[in-house]
């Protein structure tokens, strides 16, 4: 009789997972160390950046766990958030959907990677890396409309969401395109550590 076995998480994909957790950190607050990088008062983060690496090295699912790690840390106390926030305020405000959108942004980005057929190319690495993007901006946009007009009672059009965040595309568009530049190597460099997130075991 054949069984399908959980995947099981090994010590070094925990260290990975535990490694982005703290880029995520790091990349949310690097504008503590430079404070002009601001717009309208919001921090230009590289929280986005990280996030699509991690889909795009680790996988959809140790990309996944490791952006859950990071959003639990935070909502535990640590202040991992943008401006050095932490607990559940910063989800509950009008940005908190980006937080919640760096789990989806990395699981798209590490499916696509995965079904690549055969070593993944450039292309591929390229292609999941903005679909990465557009989770990101789809998912935390819309939160950020929803969260303005309904519980946070401040007006503002479906439209006028979307110009706040064009702000920001450039810098996360440069930083999409330099994260699937510098993946394919660096996914091989992991492959060769034996870390297979999309992997089935089978026992008997």
């Amino acid at each position: 009789m054949t069984a399908i076995s959980k995947p099981r998480i090994r010590a070094i994909e925990i260290t990975y997972v535990g490694m982005f957790a703290a880029l995520m950190a790091i990349g949310a607050n690097i504008t503590s160390m430079v404070p002009f990088l601001q717009v309208a008062g919001v921090p230009l983060t590289m929280q986005t950046f990280f996030a699509v690496l991690a889909g795009l090295l680790l996988g959809s699912r140790l990309g996944a766990i490791s952006m859950t790690v990071y959003m639990l840390i935070g909502i535990a106390g640590a202040p991992v958030f943008s401006g050095f926030e932490a607990g559940l305020s910063p989800l509950i405000g009008g940005t908190g959907g980006f937080i919640l959108s760096f789990i989806a942004t990395a699981y798209f980005a590490g499916k696509i990677v995965e079904h690549a057929k055969g070593s993944p190319t450039l292309k591929t690495f390229m292609i999941a890396a903005f679909v990465g993007l557009f989770m990101n901006y789809f998912i935390g946009t819309n939160y950020m409309y929803f969260a303005f007009n309904f519980w946070l009672e401040v007006k503002m059009s479906y439209g006028a969401a979307w110009s706040v965040m064009a702000w920001f595309i450039v810098k996360d568009l440069a930083f999409t395109i330099f994260a699937a530049l510098i993946s394919p190597r660096i996914y091989r460099a992991v492959t060769r550590n034996s870390v297979n997130p999309s992997s089935t075991n089978l026992s008997k």
